[in-house]
Formats: structure tokens, sequence, C-alpha cells
């Protein structure tokens, strides 16, 4: 009895004395991570008011030296860093006027087409490098026509057109932000038999409603001399080389002819304009009251759809130039998988100064480095591999992160655990948070760790579901940032994170560091909960034994995007039977993976499992890994090739839209107009499609042959 105890105790000895004597364990290094002696508000302040002391629009010296600065503070924190340098095709503004005819004894009126610099602007000295207001890759060309006005130029505002009876062939149609993305307008209105396309930023939208409302400086609204640039190309990376990467060392390029014909750049002249010149122009515009949906504010004059009697000429000519863009790659080698891959990812170009879009991100990047330098200096070291991507060319169409993956596509499809991207990291207050369903849980348990930013009684999570039982996790099927190439083209899990929501100076000169300061986040704490967050995401993806995945959550996404197709097609002859057995089929495999985890856990425990059957962990992370891959086909959605990702997709007339199952939502929609045997049948098709790759994903997850 008493050689028992003593044995017992022995061992009870040898166990205090290695925890007592070995490193400290990982969930310390992330409570550390997230503590207020790690975190700093005013070096991130400093970030952001050194990357948007210029204009660094992609292409641009300003750009380089801001791909400098990232570098440099990479470099210093310790982490091996590079540039990745391609040569892609960007577009810039040679010359564009306005000029607005209206009907006799009136003069005609020709637009400055400027943005104002407001009094004391502490950024008025380098005003002049702001490129003049455009939209990358418009159509080059001069049109005159009479002018319609469209609403948000949406499919559904056509459709409302066409039933009043009004025909806008041959017109120059003048749309609203603020409902799609800006390529999808354009692309629409030459649908229409549009000539032309001119968009402006209602005051109703984006200036704070009239009524005596002030604007920036004063307020946080856009002056009304704002204008929003960016791009109307459709696609993803460079145009020129679609599907392949714009090599520094040459590659094969599409001709501008070919790139036409590939439908992805628009047809027809846009201009963007300032709210100040919408107005004034639909003075001008008679006919038909648009109705009361489709108005401005009280300040506003009535809202009519036309077309004419004023008439527009729009004038526009564009330099087309092979210009070098950097994306700038950081690298923490994990110590015990360093063959798998958890990538941070931001970009740094801007069209103006870009404090919030995307430089607070970017900020937000370098303090998230600085940190895990930090934790390195107190011992820790990922299990993973830690990668930091700081993209160059996205405003333009993602072109920096796309040329990156298509570069490295093999590799990264066969490594990368997750990607993490944040684009705009704070544009004012409350948390949102868009993933793959897998990645849902994760990023809810982790809001549960960080302090509120704007009350310190709560956890960001508390201040999430005030308003709802359930956080909301958008979708990541738009192409809004740069999370599409891994997600859309190569199929890697991936969360996009970000305080606030859309902003009056998007895209604007007056995204500055004044207005981030005053209006976005005065004590930047917003700017370190993102970093809190993002980074506790990415710790906990990289040093957990088994990876924090639940598929659990996906399936009950595809299940209840399924019967939401049910009842879209009720009255179809249609059959969703192989797409609700291939979900019970992934139900039935989330089920037993997570059966699994569970068994390790509770009965044998990490570290045996990890020291006496590491290949068993290796093998189950690898599933959980690979399952977002098998939902994916190679042929890529119809018409759409490049986007291969059968479950998220952007929507066809919407880019910044994400769609479920979007080859089938793309053939309900041509089905619907055509009302054909073929066409019902390509509906078929498509779910049969979607059906077998998530039977794929099932199997992946099950990891055994059939």
């Amino acid at each position: 009895m008493a050689s028992g105890i003593i044995t017992t105790m022995i061992a009870l000895t040898t166990t205090l004395s290695f925890y007592l004597t070995s490193s400290p364990s990982k969930p310390y290094y992330h409570s550390l991570y997230i503590s207020p002696s790690l975190s700093n508000n005013q070096s991130i302040s400093h970030h952001l008011y050194t990357l948007t002391r210029r204009p660094h629009l992609a292409g641009t010296e300003a750009n380089a030296e801001a791909a400098s600065y990232v570098l440099s503070t990479l470099t210093a924190n310790n982490i091996k860093s590079h540039v990745a340098e391609y040569a892609v095709s960007l577009t810039y503004p040679d010359s564009r006027s306005l000029t607005l005819t209206r009907p006799p004894p009136n003069p005609p009126t020709t637009f400055s087409l400027q943005q104002v610099v407001y009094d004391n602007d502490p950024y008025a000295d380098v005003a002049d490098q702001v490129e003049p207001t455009f939209h990358a890759y418009a159509k080059p060309g001069i049109v005159t026509g009479p002018v319609a006005y469209v609403n948000y130029g949406r499919v559904e505002d056509y459709t409302a057109i066409k039933k009043a009876g009004i025909n806008i062939t041959g017109c120059i149609v003048l749309a609203r932000y603020g409902q799609i993305y800006r390529g999808d307008i354009v692309e629409n209105a030459y649908d229409a038999g549009a000539i032309g396309v001119l968009i402006y930023s209602d005051r109703k939208d984006y200036g704070g409603g009239g009524g005596g409302t002030k604007w920036f400086p004063d307020d946080k609204w856009l002056p009304p001399s704002g204008v929003q640039v960016g791009s109307v190309f459709n696609g993803a990376g460079d145009p020129t080389t679609p599907g392949w990467p714009s090599s520094m060392e040459g590659c094969e390029r599409l001709s501008e002819d070919e790139v036409e014909r590939a439908g992805d750049v628009p047809l027809i002249p846009s201009l963007p304009i300032s709210g100040a010149d919408g107005e004034e122009i639909l003075r001008w515009i008679g006919g038909v009251v648009a109705e009361d949906e489709w108005q401005g504010d009280e300040d506003a004059p009535v809202y009519r759809i036309g077309p004419g009697p004023g008439v527009v000429e729009l004038s526009y000519k564009a330099k087309q130039v092979i210009s070098t863009i950097q994306n700038v790659i950081g690298i923490i080698e994990g110590t015990e998988e360093p063959d798998r891959f958890v990538i941070l990812g931001n970009h740094r170009d801007a069209w103006t100064f870009g404090a919030v879009d995307p430089n607070s991100g970017t900020a937000a990047l370098l303090e998230v480095a600085e940190r895990f330098e930090k934790l390195r200096k107190e011992g820790w070291k990922p299990r993973r591999t830690i990668i930091f991507c700081n993209w160059d060319a996205e405003e333009y169409g993602l072109i920096g992160s796309t040329e990156w993956v298509e570069e490295n596509r093999e590799m990264l499809a066969s490594k990368v655990v997750a990607y993490l991207n944040v684009d705009i990291a704070v544009a004012g207050a409350g948390f949102q948070a868009s993933a793959t369903p897998q990645l849902d849980q994760l990023i809810i348990e982790v809001t549960k760790q960080v302090q509120d930013p704007d009350n310190s009684t709560q956890t960001v999570y508390d201040s999430w579901v005030k308003t709802a039982k359930y956080p909301e996790i958008g979708r990541l099927g738009g192409g809004g940032s740069d999370y599409a190439a891994f997600v859309q083209h190569i199929g890697v899990p991936a969360t996009d994170i970000s305080f606030g929501g859309g902003y009056p100076v998007y895209h604007s000169m007056y995204d500055d560091f004044v207005w981030m300061s005053k209006f976005g986040d005065p004590m930047f704490r917003r700017h370190v909960a993102a970093a809190s967050i993002w980074g506790l995401v990415a710790l906990q993806l990289a040093d957990e034994e088994i990876l924090p995945f639940n598929y659990s959550s996906y399936v009950n996404e595809l299940k209840k995007s399924a019967e939401d197709l049910e009842t879209e097609l009720s009255d179809k002859s249609i059959s969703l039977t192989p797409l609700f057995k291939s979900i019970e089929k992934m139900k039935t495999a989330a089920v037993r993976i997570h059966d699994e985890i569970k068994e390790i856990k509770e009965r044998k425990g990490w570290a045996f499992m990890w020291k006496n059957q590491p290949w068993r962990v290796r093998e189950l992370n690898d599933r959980l890994m690979m399952a977002e891959r098998a939902l994916t086909d190679r042929d890529g959605l119809p018409g759409r090739p490049w986007y291969k990702h059968l479950i998220y997709a952007p929507s066809k007339h919407n880019d910044y839209g994400s769609k479920c199952f979007p080859g089938i939502d793309d053939a309900v929609e041509n089905a619907n107009k055509l009302d054909t045997k073929d066409s019902w049948g390509a509906v078929q098709h498509e779910i049969w499609r979607v059906s077998r790759v998530i039977a794929q994903a099932s199997l992946v997850l099950h990891g055994e042959l059939t």
C-alpha cells in the first residue's frame, strides 16, 4: 500500500515538475495577446497617419512608398518578408468632360468635375495628387444623348421602367450609387440599350438626408462635391491575364479586343459624378414622375424618369499602361506543421487617402504583427505557419491577391488552412463578420473574449447580439474584397471582419485621417478590437492541435438555401431530391467527424494522441481543411469559369451580392426568361452539379473510400 502511494507521489511530482519547467501553454499566450499590456492604439494611429499622408493609387510612387513602410515594419518585428511584384494592366484618366444642354434659351453647363478642398484641409498641399474622378477600365469614347433617371440601376429598376412604357435606348442614364456594384450598374445600362452612364452619390444616401445637415469636415457626411470613384471591371485579377499570373518576366496577354470579347469590361462609357452635379442634371429630366422609393430627400427636386429634355455629352479618354504592383508578404514559420498556412490579408492601395478603405485594415495588420513579435519574445511559437499578405491593386479588381493566388495555386490549395481578410477594419461602430460557415463558431467564441471598444462593461459578442438572438454572419460569395480568389477560385475557408458598415465618404478624397480621427474611431479603440479579434482567430487556427472547424454550421446553411430554392421552384417540374440527399450525407459526415474530435478530447487527450498517433490528428485536420476544396468544380460556373466554387460566388447582376448556389441561380434566371425545355434542363443540370460537390465534401469529411 505504502509502495503504491510513493509511486503515485513520484508520478505527481514528475508531472508537476514538467509543468513548472516547461513553457506556458498556448491558451496563456492567446490570453496575453488580447491583454491591454500588448495592444497599442497610439501605434495603430501612427501607422494610419503615416500610410495616409498622400494619395496612393495602385501603380504610383506613393503606393510603392507605402509598400516599403509595410515591409520595413514587418521586418522590424523579425518577420521574414519580401515583395512579390507583378506587371498588370491598369487604367488612369487622361481627359474627361461632361456638358448638360438645356432647352433654349437656357445656356449649357460644363461641369468642373472637381472635389472641393475644404477650409484648413491639412492635406491641401497634396490634393493635386488625387487622380481626377474616373471609373477604372471604363470604355473610352464620346457620347451624346437625352438623360434618363434609372434609380439604382438594378435589373428590377429597368423592369419597372419598361413596364411604364418608357424606352431608354440611345439615352445616357443617370443612376445613383448605393445598392449594387458600379460595374453592374454600367452592364445593366448597356443591356437596356443605353449609350453611356453617369453615377452620382445622392444626398439621401450619402449626404445625411438634407434638412440643413452639415457635411465633412463638420459632420461625417459626404460634401456636395464629393465623388465616389472606383472600378467597373466585372472580373477578378488582371483583365489581360485571366486565370494565369501577370509575371514580371513576361507572360501571355490578351489584346484589348480579346479583353472586350471576354465580357468583363464595359462596352459603353461611364463617369462618376458628385451629388451636386447629379441633382442639377435631375432638374432637367422631365416625363413621368418616379415612384416614392426613387425620390431624393426633402430638399431634392422631384425626380422624373425622362428621357430628356436635358441632353448630356459625356467624353472620356483613358491611359492604359502595364504597371508594376507590389504585394508585401511576411512569414512566421510554424514549428510543428510548417507546411500548413494561416494567412492574414489586407490591401494597401487606395483611390485617394484611404484612411478607412483600406488602411484602417493595414494599420490593424501591422498591430497584429507587432503583438505576435511581443508574444515570441515571451516564448510563443506558432504550431503552423502564419503568413501576412498586404495586397496591391485590390481597388482595380482584386488584382494583387488574384495574381498571387494564380501563381501559387497548387501550393496554396494543398497547404492553406484558412484565409483571414480585413479590408476595412473600421468605418464606425458595430462589429460585422462574414465567413464560410465552418468558421462561424470560431468567430463567435473569439468575440466573447474581446472587450467591446465602445462599452468596457461588455464583450464584442454582447453588443453584437443585442438586436438578435444569434449573431448575423454574412457569406463570402460577393466579389467585394481579397477573399474572392481564396474562396471562390481555390476553395479555402475564409473570414472577413470589420467595425462599422458603409460610410458616407467611401472612395472619395475625404476618406482621410481627419475623417477617421473625428468620426470613424476618435480613440482608435475599434482598431485595437479589430486587431484583437483578427489576431486571436489566427492564433486559434495556427495553434490548436485540431482545427476549430464546425461543419454542422455549413450543413444548416446549405439546408436553408435548399429550402429557399424549393420554395422558389415550387411550381416548376424540377427535382431537388439530389440536392437534399447530398446535404443529408454531409450532415452525417459532419456529425461523425465531430464525434471523432469529441472522442479524442474526452477519452485520450490531445497530448496522448499527438504523441502516440500524430498521423491520425494530421489526417483529421486534412479532412477538415480539404472539405471546402471539394465544393469547387474544375469547370467553374457556366460562362464564368474562373469562379470554381459552386456554393458561393457573386450574383451575376451584382458583384457585391452573395448568392448561394450561384450556378443554379443563374440558370433559373435564364429559364424564367426563355421558359424552354432546354433552359429548365440546364437548371436541373446545375442542381446535379451542386449535389455532386456536396457529396464530394461529405466523402472528404468521412475520410474513407467508397
